[in-house]
């Protein structure tokens, strides 16, 4: 999972669900949109439907897939959704400045940070 992984503990909903010390979520099955709202708050994102449709794919892509997005399939997704303007990298870095969208978003969406990562 999160080799020698120090982890922390946030409410949601009165029960203690466990983070690593990056925040994602240590067992996938704890996430709830009011886990998203809980760690946007402690992250200092004020969430729109945008982040939430970003954080609806992220979920449903790894339902689908078994991996997380890329961000090239999140662009070419968006793209298709909400035009080129917006539908680009430095737009999803902006609405996630903790990390864009494969770390915050992943974060929120309850996913696991991608391998690899630091």
């Amino acid at each position: 999972m999160y080799p020698n992984m120090q982890t922390k503990s946030i409410k949601v909903n009165g029960e203690d669900v466990l983070t690593c010390g990056e925040g994602y979520i240590v067992n996938l099955d704890e996430w709830s949109e009011d886990f998203t709202l809980v760690l946007a708050s402690e992250e200092g994102l004020e969430l729109t439907n945008e982040h939430w449709e970003v954080i609806r794919f992220i979920r449903d892509f790894h339902h689908k897939h078994g991996v997380q997005a890329s961000v090239r399939e999140m662009i070419k997704h968006f793209r298709s959704v909400w035009g080129k303007e917006k539908g680009s990298n430095p737009y999803l870095h902006k609405i996630f400045p903790k990390g864009g969208p494969q770390k915050q978003g992943n974060r929120l969406a309850g996913i696991r940070r991608t391998k690899g990562e630091h």
